[in-house]
């Protein structure tokens, strides 16, 4: 499961899986993608796309992705405005100004709002992770979670709730607490510029993302699991608790197996927080 979660944070797996059709399945479409030479890290990966399958296949696996990061994106920000403004509101009076609020509002309310879009996009998640970490088609899957809801009811569903939530959660909290306190340290609490924003966003996310990663790692390797009857030592993998998990993966691969492909996070998470923050502060700025 090591490689499958590297493969998966580093946003490969759309382009490498590759699935040849079985006889009783000749009809089967599936990404013959196969690459010519071993795939070693984010950068070769990416070039190596490039030049076997051109630069729009670097966008190909887009529409499940949007799938989920839009509802996720949209759930998220607006609770986190709204849960905000009432702390703020609490807490400081009627006052508006987020010079002046405490520093554990946006941690709160960042927090609050993660479980919320968690909640409500995890079954979502799940079926995308699914898609990218094994060789099926959405046939195939919608009948492998049709068993699942069978044997153990809808809450099969959220399978990974709880290592996601145990991870979103810290993350939107230290994300929300850095990015308010570099404003308050560059003096941009009110109307922030596009460029702080971009460096705020994308310095608070890295640190963010890099104390969460086990946690992320747990949440991967518990829906791959899902149908395959993987274990490790001893246990099953989608069922054991994530402190199990956690012990499981630090006593076989050691503290780098808790933090296996933190270099592709990182050059996924900090501009994709880079972007969506400033996106955020100019969208706010202007409806005001």
């Amino acid at each position: 499961l090591n490689r499958r979660c590297f493969l998966y944070c580093n946003g490969l797996m759309d382009h490498i899986c590759s699935c040849q059709p079985s006889p009783a399945h000749n009809q089967r479409q599936w990404y013959s993608r196969a690459m010519p030479a071993p795939i070693t890290g984010t950068l070769d990966g990416l070039m190596k796309i490039w030049r076997y399958e051109g630069i729009s296949s670097l966008w190909s696996g887009l529409p499940p992705t949007l799938l989920v990061a839009v509802p996720n994106t949209i759930i998220y920000f607006t609770a986190y405005e709204q849960i905000r403004q009432l702390l703020q509101h609490y807490s400081n009076g009627s006052s508006k100004n987020t010079s002046q609020q405490s520093w554990w509002v946006p941690g709160v309310a960042g927090g609050v709002a993660r479980v919320w879009s968690v909640t409500l996009c995890s079954p979502v998640e799940l079926v995308r992770t699914k898609l990218q970490a094994s060789r099926m088609m959405y046939k195939e899957l919608l009948v492998q979670m049709g068993r699942e809801l069978k044997h153990e009811g809808p809450r099969s569903l959220w399978r990974g709730w709880v290592p996601t939530v145990l991870r979103d959660v810290p993350f939107s909290v230290m994300y929300w607490v850095g990015y308010e306190h570099l404003k308050r340290l560059g003096g941009q609490t009110e109307h922030p510029s596009v460029p702080f924003t971009i460096m705020a966003g994308s310095l608070a996310g890295g640190l963010a993302a890099t104390l969460t990663l086990p946690l992320d790692v747990v949440k991967t390797h518990k829906q791959i699991a899902i149908g395959n009857g993987s274990s490790s030592g001893g246990f099953s993998l989608a069922d054991s608790s994530t402190l199990e998990h956690l012990r499981s993966i630090h006593r076989q691969q050691g503290v780098r197996g808790l933090f296996a492909g933190l270099g592709p996070r990182l050059v996924k998470v900090m501009p994709a927080c880079a972007i969506m923050i400033s996106s955020y502060e100019y969208v706010k700025r202007q409806l005001r």
